[in-house]
């Protein structure tokens, strides 16, 4: 049969066996108007008052924003934000576009364009944080955890402090959107490095889908509140990219509300493991490199059997990347077990150690192969995965080796759906 997986801007048609079961997230239309959609929520928000009654003439506002890789359709959310304000009295030049990069590189010009639309770049005042510039860093102390923290200086000095993004599911932080707006997003290198730290990333409940009881959410909540946000606008989106549901108004109970509609949509039973997982990382913009394709692997994870194999299909336009710490870490570990040794080591942190952990994690479990066509069979292979260019004859070579009776399954939207095994 004929699968439409998810892959760069184009997508992946591949032909799997009859037999294969096919994992997906409940399809929910976009909403038929998306700008009334975000109004509506602007002014009757969640836990909050209008975003109107909480700004005033003369405020200093900064609008945080999802960079280039996430799927928040910041170019369709923002110009309607922004109209709000201006309605409500904010000029123009009080207000700061913010990326919220965490310690992803910062976007080109091009890039900023694309993401935010000509007319913002244009006419607004746009940033990027630096997790690495000290000058734009303001220490908000220690958390509970005992961890050093600080945050984008023009965040915390703004009189109005506006969270934007979308919420899905998210492989160690339970959901992404709501106080991850914060931490890692607008946060120092060394804070992004203890919140994704070892023993965090291990923690059994740092995982798809939870947030209380998760160590990791929690010390983004704890950061986030800190901040005192003014507001948060998060969307839902499916995999069209279309609006599902907007989410506005008190930092928590917005996302909080945001989190248990995508947990509805999302979660996907199956009676029993897997032999072969094929996944995606739900194509651009969320497949641009190896290192985010980490998260479609980790879905594959939840209902492979050890021993099994995944195979993972990202299109890799922006490679390994070529900046971070991801590549390498890999190489200077040499194998899975070789990461968590290295990481074990008394004294180490470095950039993106959290996705090789996690890599290391999944491939201890089961075999990873990986088909890209922006990677070399070498990239694949030093990144410690097998290469993959045709993925029915990888099928075919693990269905000879499993025997007839393999289980084969697709996650065509790869992280989209949060599946997990469930003996009827």
């Amino acid at each position: 049969m004929r699968v439409d997986l998810a892959y760069g801007q184009t997508g992946l048609t591949v032909e799997l066996p009859a037999t294969a079961d096919i994992v997906s997230a409940r399809f929910v239309p976009g909403l038929p108007d998306e700008a009334a959609a975000l109004r509506a929520a602007l002014r009757q928000p969640v836990g909050s008052a209008p975003l109107a009654a909480k700004v005033k003439p003369g405020d200093k506002v900064v609008i945080a924003h999802s960079d280039i890789t996430r799927a928040t359709p910041n170019d369709r959310i923002l110009p309607v934000l922004l109209t709000e304000l201006a309605e409500a009295g904010i000029a123009r030049q009080d207000i700061t576009l913010l990326n919220a990069l965490g310690t992803h590189r910062q976007q080109t010009e091009a890039e900023l364009r694309t993401m935010l639309g000509e007319a913002i770049v244009d006419n607004y005042r746009c940033l990027q944080h630096d997790a690495y510039d000290d000058s734009i860093l303001v220490s908000l102390g220690h958390t509970s955890f005992g961890y050093p923290v600080r945050i984008n200086r023009h965040f915390m000095e703004a009189d109005v402090r506006i969270l934007t993004g979308f919420i899905e599911p998210h492989f160690f932080a339970g959901f992404s959107g709501g106080p991850k707006g914060v931490l890692p997003a607008l946060a120092g290198a060394e804070s992004v490095l203890t919140n994704h730290g070892r023993e965090m990333i291990a923690h059994p409940q740092a995982t798809w889908g939870i947030t209380t009881g998760n160590p990791i959410w929690e010390e983004m909540r704890e950061v986030a509140l800190r901040t005192n946000p003014t507001f948060l606008l998060n969307v839902t989106l499916n995999n069209r990219r279309e609006i599902t549901g907007v989410f506005a108004g008190e930092m928590l109970a917005a996302h909080a509300a945001g989190c248990a509609f995508v947990r509805e949509q999302a979660m996907v039973k199956v009676a029993d493991p897997y032999d072969i997982v094929i996944t995606t990382n739900s194509g651009y913009p969320l497949d641009q490199n190896l290192y985010q394709a980490v998260k479609g692997m980790s879905a594959a994870n939840q209902i492979v059997r050890d021993g099994g194999a995944i195979i993972v299909a990202a299109a890799c336009a922006d490679g390994l990347p070529n900046h971070g710490l991801y590549a390498q870490l890999l190489a200077e570990a040499g194998s899975p077990q070789g990461v968590l040794d290295m990481l074990a080591r008394p004294g180490f942190s470095q950039q993106d150690q959290w996705q090789v952990q996690i890599q290391a994690m999944i491939q201890l479990r089961a075999e990873v192969h990986v088909y890209s066509d922006g990677l070399t069979d070498a990239q694949i292979s030093g990144a410690l995965f097998t290469p993959c260019r045709s993925i029915e004859r990888t099928v075919a070579c693990l269905q000879d080796r499993y025997g007839l009776r393999t289980r084969l399954c697709a996650i065509p939207d790869g992280p989209q759906a949060i599946a997990y095994v469930s003996p009827v």
